[in-house]
């Protein structure tokens, strides 16, 4: 590796610092329900969008609950010593997308077959800090 890669990969890493991802691919509820909840927490602190995802009645919630915690320990393991609280870290970037369908046939009348779509979704959540 040169000198410039090796450079820019070091400002690339240190500006990385404070921002933390987490991934969760596959999840099998329909994309159009899950951007209703993380439409809910985007932009907002991490403290409060845990309460929000922890009493919120959709189904959901427990799911991107589950990706938050994980991108919060993402970014305990980037920043060792650091103190949450201190950091003032808030819900930089959430996103949705669709993932693959499950096509299924359900009877219908006259001998005729309805088909089923079962939806999945892949879930993107980036944490930053407050600046």
């Amino acid at each position: 590796m040169g000198s410039r890669k090796r450079e820019s990969a070091l400002a690339r890493k240190i500006a990385n610092q404070d921002v933390a991802k987490a991934l969760h691919n596959d999840c099998p509820s329909s994309p159009r329900k899950m951007r209703l909840v993380a439409d809910i927490i985007r932009g907002v602190e991490v403290e409060k969008a845990l309460s929000i995802l922890k009493y919120s009645k959709k189904a959901a919630s427990e799911k991107l609950e589950k990706v938050l915690l994980s991108a919060i320990a993402n970014w305990q393991t980037k920043n060792e010593g650091a103190d949450i609280e201190e950091a003032n870290l808030i819900v930089k970037e959430i996103f949705v997308d669709s993932a693959r369908q499950l096509k299924r046939l359900r009877p219908a009348p006259q001998g005729r077959g309805y088909r089923i779509r079962k939806r999945s979704n892949h879930i993107t959540l980036i944490l930053g800090t407050k600046n």
